[in-house]
């Protein structure tokens, strides 16, 4: 049977009672909608996030797939790899029981103090839009429904939920909404997430940009969510083209919006629908008896942690390298590997996005596996944050069992055992659900192996009162609170305290954690608890020279820098752009003992390199997934090539960039640049940033011999340019080329160069390729008056590898 008509869908709609036709536009519960078998309808999942599938549960029961971030996916600048990743994605929606994606996110790099933009894509629209457009026709094509969010403004999180963010009608059509727009109007997203704030003075769940463009225009036919709690009024909401509130089972309508329908104040048609929308989005996935999902046979799925090592490496982006990458391992005997994140790596962002993996690689792991037989000395050197880093589930067992993992007891008031669970590990993030909520006592106990002899500290970061147990004997007892806000049931920033612990290689250890949990107030009762190393043995001063010592005796040093989950996450924005702690300092000090010292940052955004210049190499990894140590020694070792070219500006001090705050003023924020943002905005300043837009080097050189570009071009049509590129270098590799627009003699406000489009492909040495690339009529036309407008006359249209670099350049005239 074929999907359903719009009458068979109103008809089915008509069966139901208003109450019954409201109870299905508010969730179930966190996660998922209403059944309602009168019209043969089953429940439908929803789940986070955008770079690997939570499902229902999000505290380690089932471990998923953790993909490399948005940012990285972005970085490859290839939409073919974007599809891979969301036809992954949809295999793993179904695996964990999921209907539909809550991603892609889909919101501009703005600020580069934006807390969540490892979990966008860029600072430009049209890359954004084709990147989006290819992992929602991947995810869909598998059978599963994409979600592109937060529609539309949401492009930082301070004050997220009441901010009225003021965009120009040009700017917001130009930049913000196109980077929606192309994904909806041509891949139809079976649904779209309305974002927490407001733009020009109307909050998004009530906001008239639901109906207009995205719906009238556009044409979207699929159902509008609210991020969750989002949605706060009954009327405004009801009447807008809001159509599900999540999550529930409560919310602003329910009883209140039956009475609204009852009384005259809300249609009951605007009611029918959203039913409507509903019910198509569950014949599409599969929940609406009677009628075939929208894809019947999926696509066969691919390796997965294949797939992330993969797509970690495309995203690298080499932005300096002084012929030392990549290394040849048979000429190596020894490395210094330095850094908190070389060990304890951010494979991904905090917040919504966070899922739990069976693995990780970290640069540490990923290297000692690929050179076993040079000596690789790990030194922590400067630390992120002060925090524990979990235990690896290969080193603890089960108490009883003595299987891998770690065995939680769950008590209530009275000592009677609520749950005494297997799991798989002790990092326990938010912690919770249900068959939790009355617990008034955990403990958590393994047996620990050590894999070295020495003094460690072992601890716990949780929130609550503390008991640590080793072999039996209580060596900690200590009341932890958190001191600001609380996100996640404490996923991000959970306060911690350790202790010192002699151990001896091989020899069991067997540990014991008891925690009263410190419930938090409001809605989200999760709670974390980590048990792990605290990295931190020695003073500040000690730890840098012995990184810097350890970097002095090897051939080569790798010192990984990055961020913490503190900096960068959803519900905050940075307030620095510089590395937090001494990593500064850190990497100048080994730099200068050792001249071939690589540089990895392991940070999902822009952040400020001030020693770039005098390393050997620097290479930009994002958060690169679960396979992100592997894929790091494939590029160090040249086993793959760093495919990279950057998605969104660097620069070079935080004074020079263009457009900074993310700070409302009395409850609004400004967004004063207009169309001039990101790369834009530096052009138009005329600062030099550290790495401009579309950088990145490989590891071969190319040449662009030319390009055949049309003199004109009638008004409304694409632009076809042919271009030739020749790979100059010794290796076979990957070329990203960028097409610009600008004009100069215009008669309204434009960029000085705008991207307009772009193609990769791979060549050999010696080989000269000749792609195409695809000007669209619509990168030279502007908003105004209500409409799109083409202005006549000539254009220029520069060819080339990044903003800064574009060698090949010809006049197109628009007659």
């Amino acid at each position: 049977m074929t999907q359903p008509t719009l009458e068979k869908l109103r008809e089915l709609a008509r069966r139901l009672s208003l109450e019954q036709k409201v109870r299905l536009l508010t969730g179930a519960d966190e996660w998922s909608l209403h059944a309602e078998p009168a019209v043969g309808l089953r429940r439908i999942v929803l789940s986070d996030g955008p770079s690997g599938i939570r499902g229902e549960h999000w505290d380690g029961r089932s471990p998923v797939l953790n993909l490399p971030s948005a940012t990285a996916l972005s970085a490859s600048w290839d939409t073919s790899l974007a599809h891979r990743y969301g036809a992954i994605l949809a295999v793993e929606a179904r695996r964990m029981g999921a209907d539909v994606v809550l991603g892609p996110t889909i919101n501009l790099h703005r600020s580069p103090l934006g807390g969540r933009h490892f979990e966008a894509y860029s600072e430009d629209p049209l890359l954004t839009s084709r990147m989006a457009a290819a992992y929602v026709r991947g995810v869909q094509e598998g059978g599963v429904g994409a979600t592109p969010k937060h529609y539309v403004g949401n492009d930082a999180e301070t004050d997220r939920l009441t901010v009225d963010n003021r965009i120009g009608e040009r700017a917001l059509r130009e930049l913000y909404l196109a980077a929606f727009e192309d994904t909806v109007v041509n891949e139809r997203p079976w649904m779209v997430m309305s974002a927490y704030n407001a733009v020009n003075g109307a909050t998004m769940t009530e906001n008239g940009l639901l109906a207009e463009p995205l719906c009238g225009e556009w044409g979207f036919d699929g159902v509008v969510v609210s991020d969750w709690w989002a949605a706060r009024t009954t009327e405004p909401a009801a009447k807008a083209r809001q159509d599900l509130v999540m999550p529930g089972p409560d919310g602003p309508w329910g009883d209140k919006l039956v009475e609204a329908v009852r009384s005259g104040r809300v249609p009951e048609a605007a009611v029918d629908e959203k039913v409507v929308r509903i019910l198509r989005l569950a014949a599409r996935v599969g929940a609406l008896q009677g009628w075939e999902p929208a894809i019947a046979a999926p696509p066969q799925a691919e390796d997965g942690p294949a797939f992330a090592r993969e797509a970690a490496a495309a995203g690298f982006v080499l932005v300096r390298n002084q012929e030392e990458l990549p290394w040849t391992a048979t000429e190596l005997t020894s490395v210094a590997v330095v850094g908190h994140n070389a060990f304890l790596a951010r494979t991904q962002g905090g917040g919504s996005a966070t899922v739990e993996p069976a693995y990780t690689v970290s640069p540490l792991e990923g290297l000692r596996s690929a050179l076993p037989g040079v000596r690789i000395d790990w030194q922590l050197g400067a630390a992120v944050q002060r925090g524990i880093a979990p235990f690896d589930a290969s080193e603890v067992f089960h108490p009883v069992s003595g299987e891998p993992g770690v065995r939680l007891i769950a008590r209530k008031r009275d000592g009677a055992v609520l749950v005494d669970e297997h799991r798989r590990n002790p990092e326990l993030a938010r912690l919770g659900g249900p068959h939790l909520a009355e617990a008034a006592d955990l403990e958590l106990s393994f047996r620990y192996l050590p894999a070295r002899s020495g003094q460690v500290r072992i601890g716990a970061a949780t929130a609550g009162e503390l008991w640590l147990l080793v072999d039996g004997v209580e060596v900690l007892h200590q009341e932890l609170l958190h001191t600001g806000e609380v996100f996640g049931g404490g996923l991000v920033g959970a306060p911690s305290a350790s202790v010192p612990v002699q151990v001896i290689e091989g020899t069991p250890v067997d540990i014991t954690v008891r925690l009263r949990p410190a419930r938090q107030p409001g809605r989200d009762r999760a709670i974390t608890l980590i048990v792990g190393l605290d990295l931190e043995t020695a003073t500040p001063d000690e730890q840098i020279a012995q990184a810097v010592e350890a970097a002095r005796a090897a051939d080569v040093a790798l010192v990984v820098v990055g961020t913490s989950p503190d900096q960068e996450s959803e519900s905050f924005d940075r307030t620095s752009l510089s590395l937090p702690g001494r990593q500064d300092e850190l990497v100048r000090q080994i730099a200068a003992v050792n001249p071939r010292t690589v540089v990895v940052v392991n940070a999902g955004a822009p952040v400020l390199t001030p020693w770039r210049d005098e390393v050997a190499a620097v290479l930009l990894t994002w958060f690169g997934g679960q396979e992100y140590g592997n894929a790091l020694a494939d590029v160090l070792l040249g086993a793959a090539e760093p495919g990279g070219r950057l998605p969104t500006t660097w620069p070079a001090a935080e004074q020079d960039v263009p457009v900074l705050s993310t700070t409302p003023v009395d409850g609004r924020l400004v967004y004063r640049e207009g169309i001039h943002v990101g790369y834009r905005a530096w052009l138009r300043s005329g600062a030099a940033p550290a790495f401009p837009f579309g950088y990145g080097l490989g590891y071969t050189t190319w040449d662009l011999p030319g390009a055949d570009i049309p003199a004109t071009l009638p008004v409304g049509a694409d632009l076809e340019v042919a271009v030739r590129v020749r790979n100059v270098g010794r290796r076979s590799g990957k070329f990203v080329v960028q097409a610009y627009l600008s004009r100069t003699d215009s008669e309204i406000d434009r960029p000085v160069r705008w991207l307009a489009g772009f193609t990769t492909g791979i060549a050999a040495p010696d080989e000269t390729s000749t792609p195409r690339i695809t000007v669209p009529a619509r990168a030279f036309q502007h908003w105004a008056d209500g409409g799109w407008h083409t202005e006549p006359g000539t254009y220029r249209v520069h060819i080339g590898f990044s903003s800064v670099d574009l060698p090949v350049a010809a006049t197109v005239r628009i007659a």
